[in-house]
């Protein structure tokens, strides 16, 4: 038997097993193989952010995030699809994609017998009421990671979503969508009933 290195944050605690090496991060029990990969982690608690956008002074706490969002500013749409030519920002906005194309939904549910062509981890917990995302600030609950981010913009003020024309910023992207087509003049949501045309989908069912 070799000795096993077991790494709680900055501590090294040789134990007896078999030549590996692990790393958990005590706050949240999560392990990692790679040290390298620990201390990525720890990041995400401790909220340092070394990678900064030069564009917009957006900082993100891993390289690879710097990255896709610098497909923002630049409009690189690296991942092609073969058969239709759109071309994607992002590998996963391409994966779904090509399920539309080939009807595939690898994913089933064991509860309802659903089956979907993304992971289940947010329809779970639809039936599972869990929600793992909680707001440091008011320690409200969520169950997607996206729903906690735009929360988080109520508390920080934080407004990433520029308008070139005007100058206004904000929290959630339909919002500036929406205020795009004030400009624009376009009216993108139609009436079922009598085809008349808004800006805003909220009254494209009028009464």
């Amino acid at each position: 038997m070799n000795n096993f290195t077991y790494t709680v944050l900055n501590a090294d605690i040789p134990v007896i097993y078999i030549g590996l090496s692990i790393h958990i991060y005590v706050q949240c029990k999560k392990a990692f193989s790679k040290k390298s990969s620990l201390k990525t982690h720890q990041r995400l608690h401790s909220g340092v952010r070394l990678y900064p956008c030069e564009v917009c002074n957006m900082a993100f706490n891993k390289k690879g995030n710097l990255k896709r969002h610098e497909r923002i500013h630049s409009g690189e749409r690296p991942y092609n699809c073969d058969l239709c030519n759109k071309a994607f920002k992002y590998r996963g906005i391409l994966t779904k994609l090509q399920r539309i194309h080939s009807g595939q939904r690898p994913y089933d549910c064991e509860v309802c017998n659903m089956a979907f062509k993304q992971k289940l981890k947010r329809h779970e917990r639809i039936q599972s009421g869990e929600r793992p995302y909680n707001c440091d600030v008011c320690n409200k609950a969520f169950k997607y990671g996206g729903t906690l981010t735009k929360h988080q913009r109520i508390h920080s003020g934080e407004r990433p979503y520029d308008f070139e024309v005007c100058n206004m910023a904000f929290k959630q992207k339909s919002n500036l969508i929406t205020h795009q087509s004030i400009h624009s003049g376009e009216r993108p949501y139609s009436c079922p009933v009598c085809s008349k045309a808004f800006k805003v989908r909220s009254t494209s069912t009028h009464t």
